[in-house]
């Protein structure tokens, strides 16, 4: 796998780092309590498959299926973990595509997931996490 065809992100302070192998077809942003607070934009693969994280983290366990993973020194969140692996053995993942360089992940579409109310994706916009980054 070669560079061009990874996504890398990393906390302000550089202590927590994490790769996405490829491209993800969308972004997600989510006005759930935690999410809207964040500010994140979500990016969704597998533990070890699609994603690999490194370095040392704080964490906030979110009701019973997500634990977010925050840098212990500049305080970024950078990704979160699922609590329960999937049917197939693999443990779902999602990185914060804010941590990423803003020219490689640009293009990529918005999905906006109802987290507060419905737990449904809305309608897409046409919107990019360009329009997202401001």
């Amino acid at each position: 796998m070669t560079k061009a065809n990874m996504i890398h992100g990393s906390c302000r302070c550089g202590a927590v780092q994490w790769r996405f192998k490829g491209m993800p077809e969308s972004a997600t942003v989510c006005n759930c309590t935690a999410c809207h607070r964040y500010g994140a934009l979500w990016a969704y693969d597998f533990e070890g498959d699609g994603i690999h994280v490194s370095g040392p983290t704080q964490t906030y366990t979110q009701a019973k299926w997500v634990v977010f993973h925050f840098c212990p020194v500049c305080g970024c969140v950078a990704y979160w973990r699922g609590l329960k692996n999937t049917e197939n053995g693999q443990r779902p993942m999602g990185v914060n595509l804010r941590l990423a360089d803003l020219e490689r992940v640009a293009q990529i579409p918005i999905v906006r997931h109802d987290g507060l109310n419905t737990t449904d994706d809305l309608p897409q916009d046409g919107r990019c996490v360009t329009d997202y980054w401001f």
